[in-house]
């Protein structure tokens, strides 16, 4: 597993205008890390990508997801009957769906919720 000192190692899914991804950032740069900075809203993650991200954090889709935002409702996201495939579907295209942020390390992640979660990956 890379050191939390490899810089390469830890990425950020990251919304600048969120105060907790902010916050998270702000702990990750305070240790001397400078993480690759992935603004996911510009660039939503593939369905693959979402799904390695589900499988490290080792969560359910609706567990990654802003159950507040409108595309929840409007596309009826809080059906019990809606495949795992069509929950990582909607995120990928409604990316403003997916809970900020969540922080990579090597095969590892963590929601950033508090972002004091993050130093389980630094420490």
């Amino acid at each position: 597993m890379p050191s939390p000192n490899d810089m390469s190692s830890i990425t950020i899914w990251h919304n600048p205008r969120c105060s907790k991804s902010r916050q998270t950032l702000q702990l990750i740069l305070d240790r001397g890390i400078e993480p690759r900075i992935v603004e996911y809203l510009n660039s939503p993650p593939s369905e693959a990508e979402l799904t390695n991200a589900l499988k490290a954090l080792d969560i359910e889709p609706r567990d990654l997801m802003r159950k507040k935002e409108l595309p929840y409702r409007e596309l009826s996201l809080a059906d019990e009957g809606l495949t795992r495939a069509e929950l990582v579907t909607a995120m990928v295209e409604h990316p403003v769906l997916i809970e900020r942020p969540v922080v990579f390390s090597g095969t590892r992640a963590i929601l950033g919720r508090p972002p004091e979660n993050v130093l389980e990956l630094l420490d």
